[in-house]
């Protein structure tokens, strides 16, 4: 791994590979080779991934590979995958793999599948129960929650899920008007058992519960999953509703883990084995295919590519299935908080760009938001479209034609965006084209094949990380607005002020001078 990475023989060699190769349009690459399309593309399983619409040819992508060589990619890799503790700044291994691996000797792994198993079919077994209200935020919510939404669909659902983050009493205020106290559950995910928004929201289901059941329903209505179970017993939890999260599950990997337990209830634990399948078949292919054939080292190095060779900021995630309608704020998480960073391993600020800003949203609906931007926009922004080829739902039946048309929609518009339209009469109609984007083709939204795409963005992540030497597994950035937000709430409460700044003074003066008396 080279000490200052623009000034490494692989990153200068793209450099220079970039100013010839940006003369070239895609267009002109299709045309010098017509199996470029099927050359550029590669497949696991029940996922299809074609890259043929980017500003690449084998020269490029072999500089590439020799960028990823270069850093080592493929000892950290393994690093990953032993358990190694990679979090340096935490001291922490990022051993979430190994919660997906159905040969892992690990106790951790093998007594939180155990008891999801044995718990989850013990409650689905309970009819009195119809409810699981689920409390969490970041890591611990938006997994859960993009699965449940893709799965549901798919499978009888068991228990229905309501999940509840925001720390706004919207949120909670409307799922506790939803649900009956005597037929519903709550889990409450926090590694910690400190976060802020989560222990607000279970401190107010709790009061809930105790109003409406009386203090004892507490101890065996509620579920806690977390890394201190003293804490959750404290809070009044019957142990054997304690799921351990052990420290090197970090948050934004941990729907493989108990994390995974709303999951379990809402379609049984099967499905969730089936999802977690789907996860290692994508690790095997990351561990084991060629880097020039490997999906999430393609998906990494084509992004490396744009960000610091061609200067793109952003990328956009379109998936054209309303299943995954989470997903682009999932990855948001994954990609932004992971290496949304501007100092390296070794604790120097990096001289290079790291994330983009990634965001999205379902096709067709992102058509008439943002596509305007994509298509004509000054910024150019990578796309990732993701299309689902078998239409596995109750509705297809009942709405002929819609799949059709929702899958016309997306090569379309990715056709649109390669090629553009040139008119020099109307220059208002004028496309110049030449906008890069991967296509990803699930061939069904099975558990298995979710799993499988989850994953393949994780590796991804982790790959870039890599690359940029960042450690790709810390937030310290989210901790200092939390401790920050102690302050403010301390100065709402009537204390000492002092350490705001002047604006925050001025807007309190403001909430405390029009407020609603309590």
């Amino acid at each position: 791994m080279h000490n200052d990475l623009k000034q490494s023989a692989a990153w200068k060699d793209l450099k220079s590979h970039q100013e010839q190769i940006k003369r070239v349009p895609m267009s002109a690459l299709f045309a010098q080779d017509s199996q470029r399309a099927e050359r550029f593309s590669t497949h696991c399983e029940k996922l299809y991934f074609n890259y043929s619409r980017n500003n690449i040819t084998d020269e490029t992508l072999d500089k590439l590979i020799a960028l990823a060589n270069q850093q080592n990619l493929i000892e950290w890799r393994e690093k990953l995958f032993s358990g190694e503790k990679i979090n340096n700044t935490e001291n922490r291994a990022a051993f979430h793999t190994a919660m997906r691996d159905p040969h892992s000797d690990n106790e951790d792994v093998i007594a939180t599948h155990k008891k999801l198993r044995a718990f989850s079919e013990t409650l689905i077994a309970d009819k009195t129960i119809t409810d699981i209200v689920h409390i969490g935020i970041g890591g611990s919510d938006l997994g859960p929650r993009l699965i449940y939404d893709a799965l549901q669909t798919q499978h009888n659902v068991h228990k229905k899920i309501h999940f509840v983050s925001n720390v706004d009493p919207l949120e909670l205020g409307v799922v506790l008007n939803l649900v009956n106290a005597e037929s519903t559950k709550f889990i409450v995910a926090s590694k910690t058992f400190t976060t802020l928004e989560t222990m607000t929201n279970a401190d107010s289901a709790k009061n809930w519960v105790q109003k409406n059941l009386g203090d004892g329903a507490v101890q065996q209505r509620f579920i806690a999953i977390t890394g201190h179970s003293e804490k959750a017993q404290n809070f009044g939890i019957h142990e054997d509703n304690i799921f351990h999260l052990p420290e090197w599950v970090g948050g934004r990997y941990s729907q493989w883990s108990a994390i995974g337990l709303p999951l379990c209830l809402a379609f049984g634990y099967d499905v969730f084995q089936s999802l977690l399948n789907g996860a290692y078949t994508a690790d095997k292919h990351f561990q084991t295919a060629p880097l020039s054939e490997n999906i999430p080292v393609l998906m990494a190095m084509i992004s490396v590519w744009y960000r610091n060779f061609w200067d793109y900021r952003a990328q956009a995630i379109l998936p054209y299935d309303e299943r995954l309608q989470h997903l682009p704020v999932y990855l948001q998480q994954l990609d932004m908080e992971s290496n949304g960073k501007s100092v390296n391993r070794n604790g120097i600020k990096t001289s290079y760009e790291t994330s983009p800003v990634v965001f999205g949203e379902p096709g067709t609906n992102g058509q008439h938001a943002f596509y305007q931007m994509l298509h004509q926009g000054h910024d150019i922004i990578p796309c990732d479209f993701i299309v689902c080829a078998r239409n596995t739902n109750n509705s297809r039946n009942l709405l002929p034609g819609h799949h059709q048309k929702l899958i016309a929609n997306a090569l379309g518009q990715a056709q649109a965006l390669m090629l553009g339209a040139h008119n020099t009469e109307e220059p208002h109609k004028h496309f110049e084209g030449n906008r890069p984007s991967n296509s990803i083709i699930l061939k069904d939204m099975s558990a298995e094949t979710l799993g499988m795409l989850i994953a393949f963005y994780e590796h991804k992540v982790f790959a870039q990380g890599v690359i940029w030497n960042i450690n790709s597994f810390d937030q310290w950035g989210v901790e200092l607005g939390k401790t920050l937000t102690s302050n403010v709430l301390s100065a709402l409460e009537g204390h000492k002020e002092s350490s705001l700044d002047a604006t925050s003074h001025a807007i309190l003066s403001i909430i405390k001078n029009t407020a609603e008396p309590q």
